[in-house]
């Protein structure tokens, strides 16, 4: 009896969103090198891949390479299933939610920049609500509000504006 194999033929879609997922994963695992002045305030970098991605080639895709930005980075960073593994997952799955809701909407008021800043808020808002349930019991952590709103709007613009350019770059109307 000869022993059965499977083969897995790879297509171009599969290959071009590995390719944006490394580039995710790459941005991912620098921005951890940057020292930063508080714990869990980043610019989020690997989100302007994610914008790329949702107005390219639309939100299947930017999901499949945002769960494997959070996948592969953690694995690489050595937080696989530690709390910052749950936190970026939750922060992830919340975003991606919202930019599924945010990219039906009219895209004369709702371009890059207006995306980004909906998904920065949804991420912070989905990690703090999972910080609160899990690690921190106690209503106090929502006094870092006012400083995670305050990241999350310089981030989300500062990232909107260069997805917005990218896209420029790249020939696409974007949004």
């Amino acid at each position: 009896m000869q022993p059965s194999s499977i083969t897995i033929q790879p297509t171009a879609d599969d290959g071009r969103i590995a390719r944006l997922a490394a580039a995710a994963i790459v941005l991912s695992v620098a921005e951890a090198a940057i020292p930063l002045p508080l714990p869990g305030v980043k610019p989020g970098l690997a989100n302007i891949v994610i914008l790329i991605v949702l107005l390219q080639w639309g939100w299947r895709d930017a999901v499949w390479v945002a769960l494997l930005r959070v996948f592969a980075g953690s694995l690489l960073l050595g937080q696989f299933l530690a709390p910052g593994f749950f936190l970026s997952l939750a922060g992830s799955l919340t975003s991606l939610v919202m930019l599924g809701l945010a990219v039906h909407l009219p895209r004369r008021w709702f371009g890059t920049v207006t995306l980004s800043l909906l998904a920065a808020f949804a991420h912070i808002g989905g990690q703090l609500v999972l910080a609160r349930v899990w690690l921190v019991p106690h209503d106090g952590i929502f006094y870092l509000v006012p400083v995670f709103a305050l990241a999350a709007t310089v981030f989300g613009l500062v990232n909107g504006l260069v997805a917005g350019r990218l896209l420029r770059e790249l020939g696409s109307a974007g949004r």
